[in-house]
């Protein structure tokens, strides 16, 4: 694990050495399109090395938030796509054979339709969570405004207070992440429990169903 995260420092030193905030933006959009490039890599190396190594000041952090939160907005709005148009068809079409119902979709409408403004800003202050929680969203049509402002607003918080942490811990800004990796581990682990008690009573509830008309005629 230590070898693979040296591998992404270095990726992000390069990339910040050609496109400077720029690629802070690719970085944490690539995060926010599902695939697990960890902020608490990204931003604390930006708080170090594109505000305290070239003499910015604490003020200046504020930028690690705005482009943090601009590239999370970005990769989440892909992802949010994905799921409203690929992701919710395939769920109507091929969702039973993996136990997942068509009301289950619609559970999930009413969630977001309710509480989408306050899932999409706390999930992205939570590591892991805030990398996956576009695609449900996306699958969910939780209104677009609503999604992308809360989105900006929760990753701006995120990216601006990693970003201040790496500027004030300067070179020794991987600390950070040595505090923070621990975490990982149990919201893996409640997330796997979730899922796992989810398919459990949708298994039991197919079970449990009375047969349909096609079944009874087809006994018959």
């Amino acid at each position: 694990m230590a070898g693979f995260e040296e591998a992404i420092v270095q990726f992000l030193q390069h990339l910040f050495n050609l496109f400077g905030w720029g690629g802070v933006v690719v970085a944490m959009a690539i995060e926010s399109a599902c695939i697990p490039l960890p902020s608490e890599v990204t931003l604390p190396l930006a708080g170090w090395f594109l505000v305290q190594a070239r003499n910015g000041s604490a003020l200046d952090t504020l930028w690690v938030g705005f482009y943090g939160a601009v590239g999370c907005t970005i990769g989440s709005l892909l992802a949010y796509w994905v799921g409203a148009v690929g992701g919710r068809p395939l769920l109507f079409k091929y969702g039973k054979y993996i136990l997942i119902q068509q009301h289950h979709v619609h559970v999930a409408d009413r969630w977001f339709a309710r509480w989408g403004g306050a899932t999409a800003f706390f999930s992205r202050l939570l590591p892991v969570v805030r990398t996956f929680i576009s695609l449900p969203a996306g699958v969910a049509r939780m209104p677009l405004l609503r999604f992308t402002v809360y989105t900006f607003i929760g990753s701006f918080i995120w990216s601006w207070a990693l970003g201040y942490l790496g500027y004030v811990l300067g070179a020794r800004w991987e600390t950070i992440r040595a505090v923070m990796r621990p975490f990982d581990i149990p919201i893996v682990i409640i997330l796997v429990v979730l899922v796992a008690i989810f398919f459990y009573r949708s298994w039991r509830a197919n079970r449990s169903d009375p047969p349909t008309k096609e079944e009874v005629d087809g006994i018959a």
